[in-house]
C-alpha cells in the first residue's frame, strides 16, 4: 500500500542520525512488546506480513510521531481488536470483560522461549521453475495496491537488472491478508541512482532491493 511508511526515495525527512551505543530497549515497556507480539504470532494470532500490513496502516500523523516499538504496539492493539481477541471497551478500562478467544496454540511456558523469539523459516519448494536468471534486465511493475506489499513505490515503473536467486519464499502480499502462502521466487535486483531519480540522482548510487516474482517483467 502507498503508505506514509514508504519513505524510500523521499526528500523533506532529513539525515539518518544513528545513535552512538543504542541500546536494544530505550524504556522497559518496549521488551514488554516485543514479547508480546512475538508471543501472539507464535500462538497463531497472526503472520508476520500481517503484523507489518497494521503497522502500516496506522494513520500518518500517528506514524511519523511514533517511536519504533509504539508503531509495535499501536499495530498489535488494533490487529487483536479486528481479529476478536479484544475488544475496544476492555482496551479503555484496561482489562478483560469477557472469556478470551481461543489461540491454536495454547500456552507457552519457559522452555519455549528461544523458540518463541527465534523469526520462522520462509523459504518454501518451488511451484514452478524461475522465470528470470541472473543478469536479465526486468522492470518492476507500477502497482498501487491498497494492501501489504515489499514492492517500494520509487522503484515502480523502473528497469533494473537480476544480481541474485534467493530461492522461493513466502509471498508476503497474500500472507498478510491471510490468503494463503502462494511461495513465489525472490531476486536481488539492482537499479541505477538516476534511473530512479532522473539527472538529479547521485550518478554513482545504486539501489538494490529484494523483489518477489510477480513484482517484476522482462525489460
Amino acid at each position: 500500500m502507498n503508505g506514509v511508511h514508504d519513505m524510500g526515495g523521499m526528500d523533506g525527512f532529513g539525515k539518518v542520525e544513528p545513535e552512538p551505543n543504542e541500546p536494544v530497549f530505550h524504556a522497559h515497556w518496549e521488551e514488554r512488546v516485543l514479547a508480546m507480539v512475538r508471543a501472539m504470532g507464535a500462538a497463531g494470532a497472526f503472520n508476520i506480513d500481517t503484523s507489518r500490513f497494521y503497522r502500516e496502516t496506522l494513520p500518518p500523523h500517528v506514524y511519523l510521531s511514533s517511536s519504533y516499538y509504539k508503531k509495535w504496539f499501536l499495530g498489535l492493539e488494533e490487529m487483536l481488536i479486528e481479529k476478536g481477541y479484544l475488544t475496544r471497551e476492555e482496551v479503555a478500562a484496561g482489562h478483560a470483560m469477557q472469556p478470551g478467544k481461543a489461540l491454536k496454540h495454547g500456552k507457552f511456558d519457559l522452555t519455549q522461549v528461544e523458540r518463541i523469539m527465534v523469526r520462522g523459516k520462509f523459504a518454501r519448494p518451488a511451484p514452478a521453475p524461475a522465470k528470470f536468471d541472473i543478469g536479465d534486465r526486468v522492470r518492476a511493475k507500477n502497482i498501487h495496491p491498497v494492501t501489504h506489499t515489499r514492492l517500494p513505490r520509487y522503484v515502480r515503473g523502473h528497469v533494473g537488472v537480476v544480481e541474485l536467486n534467493h530461492g522461493c519464499h513466502v509471498f508476503p502480499d497474500t500472507a498478510a491478508m491471510e490468503r494463503g502462502e502462494h511461495p513465489q521466487w525472490l531476486y536481488t535486483v539492482v537499479f541505477e541512482g538516476r534511473d530512479l531519480w532522473g539527472e538529479d540522482g547521485d550518478p554513482t548510487l545504486k539501489v538494490s532491493i529484494d523483489a518477489f516474482e510477480p513484482y517484476l517483467d522482462p525489460a
